[in-house]
């Protein structure tokens, strides 16, 4: 439900703040008032298209807000959250709350288009950056917008398909088939993969299994590669680092002057000290562990010496290790993991072309399960659609007949799509609405004879009919009394309350007739205020109403004639 809304720089209208009720909602005033500047404004909030004709004259930036009111449904939550938009948050409380609590639970969801002459224009959802694409997957759930110009969402033949499911009462069926259709084609997609891997197998065997076995013949360990450039190394420099560890142990062990000497005499002292003076003691457990360590290196120095030896063997052996692992690393990577991990993926690989030939068979039983469960499902859902689209079809001429379109013709055609290809999570069915408005005319495609006043007179019933509740969101109607008046703008009226039952109504009329069964009377007044037209919207009471009511009855002069007889339709 749209709950408010705020429109700044927009046409005639510099800054507008108008509130909405629940229910029928009629905007009434006079004939450029800005009646339809307010219906535009919210299409362009929705995601509808801006132009900069549409910025007051002399402003470069304009604004358009609305303030929703959303009841919690699974397909708005999960787009919403797609799309980094938290809407729903459940806690233990909510958890724990009955279902018929938690559907009448209601969440704000605030939408802001920021506009620029330049179109460098901005969009927010919950103070969050969004993008006009998001906005418009929004669009079914927030605002359904009928009017003379805006009649795409009735000549769009998957609007029929829905609306004939709603009358039907097919959701979750529909749903059955769409998960059903969802699985076989997953399916499909998988078995396609596979039987191209097929088409490949062989040359793909053979490429596999040679990587493999080159990989395990190279017997390739982790950091092989560099303990070998190490050993390379020390074969390399074997006269330096003999040189280099002697002269170390000497210094440490064998000389007459060796470290380990000199500190076992230095403890030999500190101990003597010790007696005359207790603080020396404490130093003797740390120079113990000192003639440890150096004795240690001494050793580990006199070992290495004793072990270096050069080998021209060992080295041409590592050099030509290191050339296979630098040839394998670049071909499998550029590094030895690379390379292992290259032949695990492998080795997965290869057992699955293996396998193929008995996974390709329980794919192939797989998928056939479930076409058929797709089609015994699809099928079902036809079956309800050929039903109730008789039933569909009265109901809505009945309407039409009450909307001062008596003569005209409704029919819904359901066709069994002839390829599977085409079918989708929708079942396989097309259906389209046909429609004549005129006697001794034949019926054809809605989009094609329907004009803008009977599209907006057809989409009221079919509504209506239909009753619409699964998303209940903002129908907006832009002056469909264009052409009637009397009983039928009478009727027009209570098809327009009945559907407020069950959804928020903005109705833009001139019909005195339809203006009495508002829930909210709002009417929308244009003035001159130093030198500058302003557009402003008033709630009306009980009194305003009546003299609303019979301005539109009379016209400018408003007669004690015309108040009785706006008093009587508010009664009546």
């Amino acid at each position: 439900m749209l709950q408010l809304l705020n429109i700044s720089n927009i046409a005639l209208i510099d800054d507008l703040r108008v509130e909405f009720d629940s229910g029928l909602n009629l905007l009434t005033g006079e004939t450029g008032s800005g009646k339809s500047i307010i219906v535009d404004a919210l299409g362009v909030l929705i995601g509808g298209r801006f132009s900069s004709d549409l910025l007051k004259s002399g402003a470069e930036r304009a604004f358009i807000e609305g303030l929703f009111l959303v009841t919690p449904h699974p397909q708005l939550a999960a787009l919403l959250e797609s799309s980094g938009l938290l809407l729903f948050e459940e806690d233990e409380e909510t958890t724990a709350a009955s279902s018929s609590t938690a559907q009448r639970e209601v969440l704000e969801l605030i939408i802001r288009r920021e506009l620029s002459s330049t179109g460098r224009n901005k969009i927010f959802i919950n103070n969050q950056l969004a993008t006009q694409s998001l906005l418009r997957e929004l669009r079914p759930f927030l605002v359904d917008i009928h009017g003379q110009g805006d009649q795409q969402t009735l000549f769009n033949a998957e609007t029929h398909l829905d609306l004939l499911d709603a009358f039907a009462g097919n959701p979750s069926i529909r749903d059955d088939v769409g998960e059903a259709h969802a699985h076989w084609t997953a399916l499909k997609q998988e078995l396609a993969t596979l039987v191209h891997d097929e088409a490949e197998k062989f040359q793909l065997f053979d490429t596999l299994k040679f990587q493999i076995d080159e990989i395990e013949r190279a017997q390739l360990s982790v950091d092989e590669d560099q303990r070998l450039e190490e050993e390379r190394r020390r074969l390399m420099n074997v006269e330096k680092l003999t040189t280099l560890s002697q002269a170390s142990y000497s210094r440490i062990y064998e000389d007459d002057n060796a470290a380990l000497a000199r500190l076992r005499q230095t403890a030999n002292d500190l101990t003597e000290l010790s007696e005359y003076e207790s603080s020396f003691r404490d130093y003797l457990e740390g120079l113990e562990s000192a003639r440890a360590l150096l004795e240690d290196l001494a050793f580990s120095l006199r070992d290495f010496a004793d072990g270096l030896e050069f080998s021209p063997a060992r080295l041409a052996e590592i050099e030509d290790r290191l050339v296979e692992l630098s040839r394998l690393k670049r071909k499998y990577g550029g590094s030895i993991e690379s390379a292992l991990e290259h032949l695990a993926r492998s080795q997965d690989r290869l057992r699955v072309i293996e396998q193929s030939d008995e996974q390709e068979s329980e794919l192939r039983a797989a998928l056939e399960a479930a076409e058929l469960r797709y089609l015994e499902l699809a099928r079902k859902l036809h079956s309800t659609r050929v039903r109730a689209a008789k039933r569909f079809e009265q109901a809505v001429e009945q309407g039409l007949a009450e909307v001062a379109m008596e003569n005209a013709r409704f029919q819904v055609q359901v066709e069994v799509r002839d390829k599977l290809q085409s079918v989708g999570q929708s079942g396989i069915d097309r259906v389209e609405f046909y429609f004549s408005a005129n006697v001794g005319e034949d019926v054809k495609p809605l989009a094609r004879v329907a004009s803008g006043g009977e599209a907006s007179r057809l989409m009221l019933v079919l509504k209506t009919v239909a009753n619409a509740s699964e998303f209940p969101r903002t129908i907006v109607f832009d002056e469909i009394d264009s052409g009637i008046g009397g009983r039928v703008s009478e009727a027009v009226g209570v098809k327009l309350k009945k559907l407020a039952l069950t959804n928020q109504v903005l109705c833009v009329t001139h019909q005195p007739q339809i203006a009495r069964f508002a829930d909210s009377h709002l009417v929308v007044q244009k003035d001159a205020v130093g030198g500058r037209t302003e557009v402003s919207v008033l709630k009306l009471d009980r009194p305003g109403q009546i003299e609303e009511l019979a301005r539109m009855l009379t016209g400018a002069q408003i007669t004690d004639s015309a108040r009785r007889h706006a008093r009587e339709l508010l009664k009546s």
